[in-house]
Parts: structure tokens; C-alpha cells; sequence
């Protein structure tokens, strides 16, 4: 493919689709969406497009290809065009999660051409879970299920009484922030001992995670139906901007360039339309 594609290809309306998130990763499922310039973030992508035209450039200059799907690893710039695709899926995995560090280890910091037959009939189902059922529990199961197969892992959940109560807390407290020496008063450890023990039982830093929690109330909120600004705030951010920055950071696009307004959006606005 040509690499003038990102400034021939036509732009589209906005990425149109929905969120679902669990902890240590989330998803983008939806259709439409203008190429992205090359870029690097924190997490793991894992992006496929169905039933064709997703395409990839890997580095600032390499060669665009068309495959079926790709994993990113952490911090390596590439660029994704999904503006052909019927539907596409973006999958993004936190790094310190056991699925995370065992896909890091596959990936030797080069990102990865996955054949479609890598992927067997996740896409079929993904769509059918995603535009049929409309359920949001169908396809985070179907994402986590497909992560895990990927990572030749399987997903673990905190299970220490301590950071249970931990993540509780980071949760009730919201956008009020996440101090670790108040939060290790409170569940009875030093801060060196929760810091450790939370990397421990949830693969991911205290304040990495805490992070994560505020960017995904963002999604939340915008799949209520919740204008940007006010999303941003209730998170937490200062304005939209810093909320843009973030997102970036950790994401590689802002939430300005996605509308939440597929099928789980709708049925989460409106439940009674789906039922009777």
C-alpha cells in the first residue's frame, strides 16, 4: 500500500462505536474513523478489522500493509487506518498484567502481523456479541477470552483481602486522587509493602492503575451519554485538554475522535427499547 496513504485516504466521520473495559484493559468496537498519524502509547494494542481493511504502518516510514490484525507492544510507534474496515476492534492491554508481560515477552519489542487464521472465528463471534446481543458482558468475555488465547496466559483476579480493599477505595475516592501512604494506613501496610503487594496481585503500579480507573470513568461517562468536558471533570481532569494529553499518553488518541454511539451505547441510554 502506498505510504502516502494517510494523506490521500478520504476522512471519514468520526470512530462511531462503543467502550467496554475490565480490569487491565479495554476496548473500542465500532466502524468509521480517519486514519492515525504514527504514534506511541503506553499500552499494548491489539487491533484487527473486519472482514478486511484494516491497514498498518510500522515505524514513522515504514511501508503500509493490509492485514487482518496486529499486536502493538507498548511504546512502539506505528500508525492504524480502520476507515475501510466495516467494523474494526482495538483492544488495549496494560504492559504489567500478567497477559501483558507474557505478550512483551512473545513480542521481543516488535510488533506483531497476526494471520486470520490466528484469530479463528473471534471476529464472527465479536460482531454477533457486539450488533445481535448487544451485550456488553458477551464481548468484554469475548475480548478477555481472545487476549488470554494470545498471551498463552490465563487472566487472574487480586485476591488479597488488602487490595481488594485498595482498589475499593481508589474506586469510592474517584477524581479525588490516590495518596499511597493513606491508602497503606488504611488497610494496615506500609507504603513500600502495598506497593509491592498491588504490582503482586493486579499486575499493574498503585498509581498506574488509579490512573487507568479515571480515563475509564471517562469512557463510562461518554457511554451514558455525557458531554466531554463534563466526563473530564468528573474524572478528575483538570479540563478537556488535560484529559486529551492523558489519553494519549496512555492510549495514543483522544476522546474528542470517538463518539460512543454503537449498540451497547444505546441500549445503556435507553434499556427499555431492548426489551418488551
Amino acid at each position: 500500500m502506498a505510504a502516502s496513504l494517510m494523506t490521500e485516504a478520504p476522512a471519514r466521520a468520526h470512530y462511531e462505536g462503543d467502550f467496554v473495559a475490565w480490569s487491565g484493559g479495554c476496548m473500542f468496537i465500532g466502524a468509521g474513523g480517519a486514519a492515525i498519524a504514527p504514534h506511541a502509547h503506553y499500552a499494548i494494542q491489539l487491533a484487527l478489522g473486519a472482514p478486511a481493511g484494516l491497514s498498518v504502518q510500522f515505524g514513522r516510514r515504514g511501508a503500509w500493509q493490509e492485514l487482518a490484525a496486529t499486536l502493538v507492544p507498548s511504546r512502539a510507534v506505528h500508525a492504524i487506518d480502520v476507515s475501510r474496515c466495516a467494523w474494526s476492534c482495538v483492544i488495549f492491554i496494560e504492559p504489567e498484567t500478567l497477559e501483558g508481560r507474557a505478550i512483551t515477552r512473545r513480542l521481543a519489542g516488535q510488533p506483531l502481523a497476526l494471520p486470520a487464521d490466528a484469530l479463528a472465528v473471534a471476529p464472527e463471534r465479536l460482531e454477533r456479541a457486539w450488533r445481535v446481543e448487544q451485550s456488553a458482558d458477551a464481548v468484554r468475555a469475548l475480548a478477555i477470552q481472545l487476549v488470554e488465547g494470545l498471551s498463552r496466559t490465563v487472566r487472574q483476579e487480586a485476591s488479597d483481602p488488602r487490595v481488594l480493599q485498595a482498589i475499593a477505595l481508589i474506586r469510592e475516592r474517584g477524581d479525588d486522587g490516590v495518596v499511597l501512604e493513606e491508602l497503606a494506613a488504611a488497610v494496615k501496610l506500609s507504603p513500600s509493602r502495598l506497593r509491592h503487594l498491588f504490582v503482586q496481585e493486579t499486575g499493574m503500579p498503585l498509581r498506574t492503575y488509579a490512573l487507568w480507573r479515571r480515563l475509564l470513568q471517562v469512557w463510562d461517562r461518554l457511554m451514558e451519554g455525557e458531554t466531554l468536558s463534563r466526563a473530564a471533570h468528573s474524572a478528575g481532569f483538570a479540563d478537556s485538554a488535560h484529559l486529551s494529553r492523558t489519553a494519549r499518553t496512555m492510549f495514543g488518541l483522544a476522546p474528542s475522535a470517538m463518539r460512543m454511539t454503537g449498540p451497547l451505547a444505546a441500549r445503556q441510554r435507553d434499556p427499555q427499547r431492548h426489551f418488551g
